[in-house]
C-alpha cells in the first residue's frame, strides 16, 4: 500500500483496487456519489474504487438492490462508516492514479483522476439506454471518469458549486484535445454516463475564495490541474495517445468509416489497383502521419456539418482538397453523402 500526505492536511493511501483520502474535520465537501452526495461539512472519508479488480470478465455486480446501498457495502469492506464516507466506483485500476498537485499564492489545487471511456463515452445529449425506477438501477458497461478534486483554501459554497462546474468543463476540454469519441453517436465525447466527481475545500484555510470561474486564479488551476491529470489517467488506462494519434481508421470510426466498410465501396466500382494491393495501401495509410493529419481535418469538417456551421458544398471541396492526391480521394464524397 502506498500513502501519501497532500496539501491541506489531506491523507491518501491507495493501492491496486482501491484509494482512499481521509480528510481533516474543517473539510466540506460537495460530491456526486449516491453515498452522501451533495453538499456535507460532516464527511471524514472518500474512497474511489475499482469494481473488475481479479475480475476475469470485467464485470461490474451490483452488492445491493440500490446505488447507495451497493456503495455502503464498499465502504464497509473498506473498513469505513458509511454514515460519514461519500465515494465512487468505477472499472478503471487505482494503479493508474497519480495525484497532481499545483500551488498559487496562498491555495493549491490537488486532482486524482481514473479515466475509462474505450467502451463507455458519450456526448451529452446522446441517446440513453436506461431509465431510473425507485432508485434502482440497471447493469452499466465499464466505462467511468472519476475526479477527486481537493481544494486547500477555503470556499464559499457558490464557489464549490462553481468549481464543480470548473471542473467538469475542464474533463471535457481533456476529451476534446485528445479527440475521444462518443460510443453512442458519431460525436465526441464530452464524458461517461456513469462520471462522478468530488470537490473538497479546507474550511479551517486564512485564504477564503468566493470565485471559481475561468477569471479567478482559482479556476485557472483547477482548469490546468483537471484537464492535464484527464489526460495521463486515459493515456494510462486506455492508450489513448494510440487512438487518437496512430490510426487514421480509429479517427473515422464515430463515422461508420472502417476497414470492412472502405473495402465495400472500393468493391461497388471499378478500379485500377487489385484488392490485395488496396488492402495494403490502406495499412500502410492508416498509420501513415501526414495522412491522419488529413483525417483529423476531415473529421472535423464532419463535426462541423452536424453542426450547421458550415455547407456542404463548402465541406465537399475542402474535403476534397485535403484528400486530393491519396488512393482515397472518393472517400469524401461517399462520407459527406451518407
Amino acid at each position: 500500500m502506498q500513502s501519501l500526505q497532500l496539501p491541506g492536511e489531506y491523507k491518501l493511501r491507495w493501492e491496486a483496487k482501491y484509494m482512499i483520502i481521509e480528510i481533516n474535520q474543517s473539510a466540506r465537501v460537495l460530491s456526486t456519489s449516491h453515498l452522501n452526495g451533495g453538499y456535507r461539512d460532516d464527511i471524514c472519508y472518500l474512497f474511489n474504487f475499482c469494481e473488475v479488480f481479479d475480475s476475469p470478465d470485467d464485470r461490474c455486480e451490483m452488492r445491493a438492490a440500490t446505488n447507495e446501498g451497493h456503495l455502503i457495502s464498499i465502504a464497509e469492506e473498506l473498513g469505513l462508516d458509511p454514515k460519514v464516507t461519500t465515494g465512487l466506483s468505477t472499472a478503471a485500476h487505482m494503479r493508474h492514479a497519480r495525484p497532481h498537485s499545483e500551488y498559487y499564492r496562498d491555495f493549491s489545487v490537488t486532482a486524482i483522476a481514473t479515466a475509462g471511456i474505450d467502451v463507455n463515452g458519450s456526448r451529452v445529449g446522446d441517446p440513453a439506454y436506461w431509465h431510473e425506477k425507485d432508485g434502482v438501477p440497471v447493469l452499466e458497461k465499464p466505462g467511468t471518469i472519476n475526479i477527486l478534486l481537493l481544494i486547500d483554501a477555503d470556499l464559499s459554497e457558490g464557489a464549490m458549486a462553481r468549481a464543480l462546474v470548473t471542473c467538469s468543463e475542464a474533463k471535457v476540454a481533456a476529451l476534446q484535445e485528445v479527440q475521444a469519441p462518443s460510443l453512442y453517436s458519431n460525436g465526441l465525447a464530452t464524458g461517461s454516463g456513469t462520471d462522478g466527481t468530488i470537490v473538497v475545500c479546507n474550511s479551517a484555510s486564512p485564504t477564503r475564495l468566493t470565485s471559481a470561474g475561468h477569471h479567478s486564479k482559482l479556476g485557472e488551476y483547477i482548469g490546468r490541474v483537471v484537464k492535464e491529470t484527464m489526460k495521463e489517467a486515459l493515456v494510462a488506462e486506455d492508450g489513448v495517445d494510440k487512438y487518437t494519434g496512430g490510426s487514421a481508421l480509429k479517427r473515422l470510426s464515430r463515422f461508420g468509416v472502417t476497414e470492412e466498410r472502405l473495402l465495400e465501396l472500393y468493391r461497388a466500382k471499378p478500379n485500377e489497383i487489385g484488392e490485395v494491393e488496396f488492402l495494403a495501401s490502406l495499412k500502410q495509410l492508416d498509420n501513415d502521419a501526414g495522412f491522419i493529419a488529413r483525417v483529423r481535418v476531415l473529421a472535423h469538417l464532419l463535426d462541423l456539418l452536424q453542426w450547421e456551421l458550415i455547407d456542404h458544398e463548402t465541406a465537399s471541396k475542402i474535403a476534397g482538397d485535403v484528400l486530393h492526391a491519396t488512393p482515397f480521394e472518393p472517400l469524401a464524397d461517399n462520407l459527406l453523402a451518407d
